[in-house]
């Protein structure tokens, strides 16, 4: 299986990741893109979802041998996983970390992040959230400038339905450790099939 965990900057990516991987087992996989391959210089959209089909190929391989790949620190957004071309191969449960703009901007304070970019930061994190509820909402964040390989048709102009499966976390009030918590606890309920996955197959 590969389990995405996605946000806006500043909602605990990375940090969650790794904490998290602290109560997992051998038989879950930690990764960001730059952990895949490397970045170029000027990193676009067309790389970051090239680069998904890398995690997506990993995933495969990983879950030959009973294994799993968590995916988290990058804003990678579920559609581009969906849309990479092998998805349709392997089981997808994605998780969304949101935090409110308050906090958000706090801790992109914290890391000395651009004022004149929070603007970004809180737009991309409301569409996000739309996201996560409705496949239909503005596509063209995804597929404009995108990868030519991608298959936007398994899911743009599809209208939301308990079939578009995530779940949401808002980290706005919890430290890193409850957040890493609830983050593995998330992890092997998705394996397990107890919270909403995107199997196999279901683009098609």
């Amino acid at each position: 299986m590969l389990l995405l965990v996605t946000g806006a900057s500043g909602v605990g990516k990375s940090v969650a990741r790794v904490h998290a991987m602290r109560e997992l087992d051998g038989s879950f996989e930690g990764a960001e893109l730059f952990t895949l391959g490397p970045i170029p210089a000027v990193p676009t959209i067309a790389w970051r979802q090239e680069q998904t089909e890398v995690a997506v190929r990993r995933a495969l391989d990983l879950e030959a041998d009973g294994r799993h790949l968590l995916l988290a620190g990058d804003p990678i957004a579920a559609g581009e996983v969906l849309a990479a071309p092998s998805a349709d191969r392997i089981d997808v449960a994605v998780l969304l970390l949101d935090a409110d703009e308050a906090t958000q901007s706090a801790r992109l304070d914290a890391r000395q992040d651009p004022p004149e970019l929070r603007h970004l930061h809180h737009g991309f994190a409301a569409w996000m959230r739309h996201h996560a509820v409705d496949p239909s909402y503005v596509p063209e964040a995804l597929t404009t400038d995108a990868w030519p390989e991608m298959r936007w048709d398994r899911w743009v102009g599809r209208q939301p339905g308990p079939e578009w499966a995530m779940t949401v976390l808002d980290t706005s009030q919890l430290g890193v450790e409850e957040v890493a918590h609830r983050v593995a606890t998330w992890f092997r309920e998705a394996v397990s099939g107890r919270v909403p996955v995107f199997r196999a197959g279901w683009f098609r």
